[in-house]
């Protein structure tokens, strides 16, 4: 049977077919207690599943294929599935059930995704490159700043499937939120979507402020007065961080464009809008890190002038000081020759007068390089 045949029958487009599918696929396999996840023979990485219809949470009912058989019977509702770093044997039972595309799954599972947004038939797949502010007390040149991790959202007609990597990300919070929303709940596995999208990027201003702060005291420390004694290291570990963040946040632009203008089966005109907003955010995101490259720039170069600027004064300081020292050095050495006639070699007051003029020399130099900042 063909790709698209499955995927009518998973999705419930063929309704007495997918329920059909649905019901074979529950003789097949293991009943999944979703409660213990200890305990579930997907393993560990299943953090919930969750049924809403009409924006309300479905009491009870903690079996996926349950769930899944329940939604396309009534035609009402989706499954919100929220999984963490499965590996290949645990969500192959959950590719089978939602007619997952084999590419997209093995991007989910593999992880080290770019940003992106793929269609497959009436399944979107979106992977989002999640980022958090890693504090430390003070700036080093080994500071960790950033830390990244992803999440892959698979969204069809009734269902929602979450793959989360990284220690951070997580979707529990976002789910309150939603489920304190019912009618934003209630416009169904897009209104998901885009809240994922807009937790995302929400958390790239916030890191973007917090890097803002790290930047300023870089650009405080460059231009203070001993600004040239600065760790540029700490310049190049900000650098190396903001290319992190970039690499989480540009490649979105696309993706985002893409679920705020093209038209979309499974994303409808009225939570386009609510994607429109979240693509004005990150368009900011963007510009602000731009800005961060810039300025970074700026006060490495900086730094580097006031390095060679210092650089200079100190030969400066070292030549005038050998000037100073030339003039006694050239003298003594004149009258160390030990010849026999030499002119006031025997005067009762030649030492007096010697010494007298190379310490008129040495302060008329002194004095000379100071007017002029040598010294």
């Amino acid at each position: 049977m063909s790709m698209a045949g499955n995927l009518r029958k998973v999705t419930g487009l063929d309704r007495v077919g997918g329920l059909r599918g649905v019901a074979r696929l529950a003789r097949r396999r293991h009943r999944v207690d979703l409660s213990h996840p200890a305990r579930s023979p997907l393993g560990s990485s299943v953090v919930k599943c969750v049924t809403y219809r009409d924006g309300v949470r479905v009491q009870g009912g903690s079996d996926l294929v349950d769930a899944v058989e329940r939604v396309r019977k009534s035609g009402d509702g989706f499954v919100w599935l929220g999984l963490h770093e499965p590996t290949d044997q645990e969500f192959a039972g959950i590719a089978e059930l939602f007619d997952l595309h084999p590419l997209a799954v093995e991007d989910a599972v593999e992880a080290h995704q770019r940003p992106k947004l793929e269609r497959y038939g009436t399944t979107l797949f979106a992977v989002f490159k999640t980022v958090c502010y890693v504090e430390h007390e003070e700036l080093t040149a080994t500071s960790e700043v950033v830390n990244t991790g992803e999440i892959m959202v698979f969204v069809g007609e009734d269902f929602v499937v979450t793959v989360r990597h990284g220690r951070h990300g997580s979707l529990g919070p976002l789910r309150e939120e939603l489920e304190a929303q019912p009618q934003q709940l209630a416009k169904g596995p897009a209104a998901v979507l885009h809240a994922i999208a807009d937790h995302v990027v929400d958390d790239f201003l916030s890191v973007t402020d917090s890097v803002q702060a790290d930047i300023d005291q870089v650009e405080t420390d460059v231009f203070a007065e001993n600004g040239a004694r600065a760790d540029p290291g700490r310049i190049y570990q900000l650098k190396r961080e903001l290319l992190e963040l970039k690499r989480a946040v540009v490649p979105l632009n696309r993706p985002v464009d893409e679920l705020a203008t093209l038209p979309n089966r499974v994303i409808g005109p009225e939570i386009q809008a609510y994607f429109r907003d979240v693509r004005d955010h990150l368009l900011r995101v963007t510009e602000q890190i731009a800005a961060f490259d810039e300025l970074l720039n700026s006060i490495l170069q900086a730094h580097l002038a006031q390095v060679t600027v210092a650089q200079n004064e100190d030969m400066r300081k070292i030549t005038a000081w050998a000037a100073v020292i030339a003039v006694p050095t050239m003298v003594c050495g004149v009258y160390g020759m030990n010849f026999d006639h030499m002119p006031e070699l025997h005067w009762r007051f030649g030492y007096p007068l010697v010494v007298g003029v190379i310490f008129a020399a040495c302060v008329a130099l002194h004095r000379g390089f100071r007017r002029n900042g040598w010294l």
